[in-house]
């Protein structure tokens, strides 16, 4: 079983390939949020770096978010796309996980925390099983202040990791002991990898149920509904 896997819901845009045998080939670049200029030729490089055709992959995986909107909604139709192209089905997950998953080697409570913008971050918490990790507690948004909140009524050692975590690191450590890591972004690699097991295992699903994960309404939503409720 070959995946692609799709990474576009942060300021990163990711792309890997990868079977039983582990990563065949990844490519992640940074370009200031042109997202939709650059999945496709990551496809195209990593297929070509592996010597894989797309007609080989038997299942596309694609984050789903939370995000940003629009990196989220080329990276997912673009995805979509293709599983619908090749008659193949869908591995999604959303941010949260894969960040969570690519820190699975800790025993503490893994809180990824993606940057929101608007001073609000999406976070969820997950702690490592036989499986993988465990969902403890459901994404969400909010402030940070919440999310110290949360952190501190679990009062368990934990371990932050992704671009929220980052940003406001001193706002975190200042609440609450916990260790912030690394990792910035979701990994198109670990995105791959968790894509094969889940396809082996046939966790997947049509390209037609694959929807965004937002969390709150999009920028121009609210801005419209702000200008309903002022008119």
């Amino acid at each position: 079983m070959i995946v692609l896997a799709i990474e576009s819901a942060t300021e990163s845009v990711g792309v890997s390939l990868a079977s039983s045998d582990g990563v065949l080939a990844s490519v992640e670049i940074s370009r200031g949020r042109r997202h939709a200029e650059s999945i496709v030729p990551c496809v195209q490089f990593v297929c070509e770096r592996a010597e894989v055709e797309l007609a080989e992959v038997g299942a596309i995986a694609v984050d789903v978010g939370p995000g940003l909107f629009t990196g989220m909604r080329v990276g997912i139709a673009t995805a979509k796309s293709l599983s619908m192209a090749l008659g193949i089905p869908m591995v999604p997950m959303t941010s949260l996980e894969v960040l969570a998953i690519g820190e699975s080697t800790t025993d503490d409570i893994i809180v990824p925390v993606v940057d929101a913008r608007k001073s609000e971050v999406f976070w969820a918490m997950y702690r490592r099983s036989d499986h993988g990790v465990e969902l403890l507690h459901q994404p969400t948004v909010g402030s940070v202040d919440d999310l110290i909140s949360d952190l501190m009524a679990r009062d368990q050692p934990a371990v932050c990791i992704g671009d929220g975590a980052q940003r406001y690191r001193e706002d975190i450590t200042a609440g609450f002991t916990c260790v912030i890591g690394d990792v910035r972004h979701p990994s198109a690699a670990v995105l791959a990898v968790e894509g094969v097991r889940r396809a082996v295992r046939e966790e997947t699903v049509d390209e037609r149920l694959v929807e965004p994960v937002y969390l709150r309404q999009p920028d121009a939503q609210i801005n419209w509904s702000t200008r309903q409720v002022r008119s």
